[in-house]
């Protein structure tokens, strides 16, 4: 009972996480070094799998409407470039997997670093996007910089790839939080599908999987999935007449917090 209680507080945490500019990677490792322990590689890419179709059920009238009516001028332009962007974050990651074989970290300081540092960058960008005509035209600055983004916060855990695409796409020129927000997330479904299979890949190969407890992965994938839809629903209905201060507050707290309370080289 008490492992399934841990599985299920990880399915809530990532669901809660992966799309509010809080960083779902940070708070699963700050998890695991609180007491719910470490899970398998498969089981983390279960979970986010979940937040994954969350995302895609919450858009899907959109992602219909812009491969149904591609002819239409701006639905093949706004396509065209949510693929250039994905294809930057594609380049740019395989380099860094391959080439620089990418690990996360295994301590909670440089978490809690980015947290504060992208708290606090929260805070100046979206300062300087308020003062900005409200726009949401979605450029291909915008486009090319939000592909650059997501690799970038996905070098960096703690930085929350919600937060670094939807903020440079604030500041690049679609000043609109919600326009902002979806071009963020459109472009993050199909980058999020080919990481999360390319882990799945990589697991099943090295012979993992038959260890796995099944049982509990469907567990979290379940919980992930259902918390990841209310939080993005909610998330879209609150930044259309707030800002996103409240999160920026948070990552900056709980960042200081960890960086007190938590030892050295924990």
């Amino acid at each position: 009972m008490s492992d399934l209680l841990h599985v299920i507080l990880l399915g809530l945490i990532e669901g809660i996480t992966e799309f509010l500019p809080i960083s779902s990677t940070g708070h699963l490792l700050i998890a695991e070094k609180l007491g719910l322990g470490h899970r398998s590689d498969l089981f983390n890419v279960g979970i986010q799998a979940g937040a994954i179709l969350a995302v895609t059920m919450v858009y899907w009238s959109r992602i219909w409407q812009l491969f149904t009516q591609w002819r239409v001028p701006a639905n093949r332009d706004y396509l065209l470039k949510l693929f250039v962007s994905f294809m930057i974050t594609s380049a740019i990651g395989a380099v860094v997997v391959m080439h620089f074989h990418f690990k996360l970290p295994a301590t909670v300081t440089p978490i809690a670093w980015a947290l504060v540092l992208g708290g606090v960058w929260m805070i100046a960008a979206e300062q300087l996007a308020a003062r900005q005509p409200d726009r949401s035209e979605v450029t291909w600055r915008v486009a090319i910089l939000v592909g650059i983004a997501q690799m970038v916060a996905g070098i960096f855990p703690g930085t929350s790839r919600s937060s670094a695409t939807i903020f440079t796409a604030m500041l690049a020129g679609t000043s609109n939080r919600a326009a902002a927000t979806e071009f963020a997330f459109l472009v993050g479904i199909p980058t999020m599908y080919a990481a999360t299979g390319y882990e799945l890949l990589k697991v099943l190969r090295g012979g993992d999987a038959a260890s796995e407890n099944w049982t509990a992965l469907a567990v979290g994938f379940v919980v992930s999935a259902i918390v990841a839809f209310i939080a993005i629903k909610w998330l879209l209905g609150y930044i259309r007449s707030h800002r996103f201060t409240a999160f920026s507050i948070y990552r900056i707290a709980l960042g200081i917090a960890l960086l007190w309370l938590m030892p050295a080289g924990a």
